[in-house]
């Protein structure tokens, strides 16, 4: 077996290609790391016995259809509206909830929300308070501990309006 031995030129071109390799996955380990360091777009909450309620505010993108998320909610009512692909926030629930309400208030706007969890497939969809009022609201029963996700959204494509998003028993 013949020896074969490397010049000056050829070890330095090696060592430049190891370097741009080690580069590369320094590069993508930090990227994968901060997807997963900041798995929403505006934040996270925490709601508990002792801080039941939450209010967060934000400006929706309504970029990507919610149906593209879900397509129906838990009892069957049809997500509508648009948001990022990314959620807005993460709330945590350090224990069951019997019954929460989420209400956005744009002053008026037609806006939309989708929550999902604490799995993959319990989704709650909510647009319209009332007939008078297009804010979207979410008030359901049967919250229980766990990580949700949760999008806020407009109704109509490309709208962006600032909001407030108040959560609570």
């Amino acid at each position: 077996m013949a020896t074969r031995y490397l010049n000056g030129w050829q070890i330095l071109r090696w060592q430049n290609k190891m370097l741009a390799l080690a580069t590369g996955l320094v590069v993508g380990a930090a990227a994968v790391g901060s997807a997963i360091a900041q798995p929403a777009n505006l934040g996270s909450f925490t709601l508990s016995e002792d801080s039941p309620s939450a209010r967060v505010g934000g400006v929706t993108t309504g970029i990507s259809a919610l149906s593209s998320i879900a397509g129906r909610d838990r009892n069957g009512a049809i997500c509508t509206g648009f948001a990022d692909t990314t959620p807005d926030y993460v709330m945590v629930l350090q224990q069951d909830f019997t019954s929460l309400a989420f209400q956005v208030d744009s002053g008026g706007n037609d806006t939309s929300l989708l929550i999902q969890g604490p799995d993959d497939n319990t989704i709650r969809c909510g647009e319209d308070t009332n007939r008078r009022n297009p804010d979207a609201r979410v008030q359901d029963q049967d919250w229980p501990a766990g990580t949700y996700l949760i999008w806020v959204g407009s109704h109509h494509q490309g709208q962006r309006y600032s909001y407030s998003l108040i959560v609570g028993p």
